[in-house]
């Protein structure tokens, strides 16, 4: 029977403990038996008024985390749910491709950051660092200044991991968002924006939101090539995104301009570079990114056709 984990990883005094005890205050292992493994002591305890349903084992020593012993631990305490507090210092790789049962499924990662030492620890242990921000699934900067908010924003952490739920916490215990609508999700400065196979829907929004923001720059990217029927003469290559399900599939095109549209037959996959620019076009119904193709050429299909958000 497979088992849900549930990892909270960071280095030393970033918050682990303290929101697994308020997670459990709030009735995480109320109804399910639940096993906490602790591979770090900090300075704060467990609450045993929370432990009730839950049993707790410790780990001291990185090698000692092994397949055997967990599943030992799965024989002796028999939960239906875990919970991983893990020692910053390991490497989560360790543990989820040498360690974890097959029956043992990652459900979450959450990692948990001390903003004011965010800097410091990412310029000593940069590949520690970035391993636990990359694998999570939910990304916490706590105890966090106006000041930090800004700096952490500015640093736009999104180019990191696109997927994670990331807050900046403060020192009062409330939460925000760490994007406020303004950040760009691709790196500006480059001569050429290159837009991952699997990013383009990520691209195609911040476009369509914040076409301005692309204005002069350069892009790289595989499209596929569609010709307009209701505006005729008019490309409009892109990709065919699912939306919300199987059933909900769209087709988001960019109009583009340029030597060598023409040549290629709808649904051909291309490899595009281009000039973005904002132009008033109908289809718009107003001003909208329009790409000035400089260069084109046919191109291998992505391994996955279909983008997803």
């Amino acid at each position: 029977m497979d088992i849900p984990v549930y990892l909270i990883t960071g280095f030393l005094d970033s918050g682990k403990t303290e929101f697994i005890n308020g997670i459990l205050q709030d009735g995480f292992a109320r109804k399910e038996k639940t096993l906490l493994i602790c591979c770090e002591e900090g300075e704060l305890e467990y609450d045993p008024k929370v432990l009730k349903n839950v049993s707790v084992v410790t780990v001291e020593d990185e090698e000692a985390l092994t397949c055997s012993q967990l599943k030992a631990w799965e024989k002796e305490y028999a939960p239906k749910q875990i919970l991983i507090e893990y020692n910053g210092m390991w490497l989560l790789d360790r543990l989820c491709k040498d360690a974890l049962p097959a029956n043992w499924v990652l459900y979450q990662v959450m990692t948990f950051v001390e903003a004011a030492t965010f800097d410091l620890y990412s310029k000593n242990m940069g590949q520690l660092m970035m391993e636990k921000i990359t694998g999570a699934d939910m990304l916490v900067f706590n105890r966090c200044t106006e000041e930090l908010k800004a700096s952490l924003r500015s640093r736009n952490l999104r180019m990191v991991n696109r997927q994670a739920d990331i807050f900046l916490e403060d020192n009062e215990g409330n939460s925000e968002d760490y994007l406020t609508g303004d950040e760009c999700p691709f790196d500006l400065e480059q001569d050429v924006i290159d837009i991952p196979d699997e990013d383009f829907g990520v691209w195609y929004v911040d476009a369509m939101d914040h076409p301005d923001r692309y204005a002069g720059k350069m892009v790289h990217m595989k499209l596929v090539m569609c010709h307009s029927v209701r505006y005729p003469g008019i490309h409009c290559p892109g990709r065919f995104a699912m939306v919300c399900c199987e059933n909900d599939i769209q087709f988001l095109g960019i109009i583009a301009k340029g030597v060598g549209l023409k040549q290629y037959e709808n649904r051909d996959w291309i490899e595009v570079t281009a000039r973005m620019a904002v132009e008033k076009h109908d289809a718009y119904q107003g001003k909208g990114p329009v790409m000035h193709v400089i260069s084109i050429a046919p191109c291998e299909k992505p391994a996955s056709e279909v983008v997803t958000f």
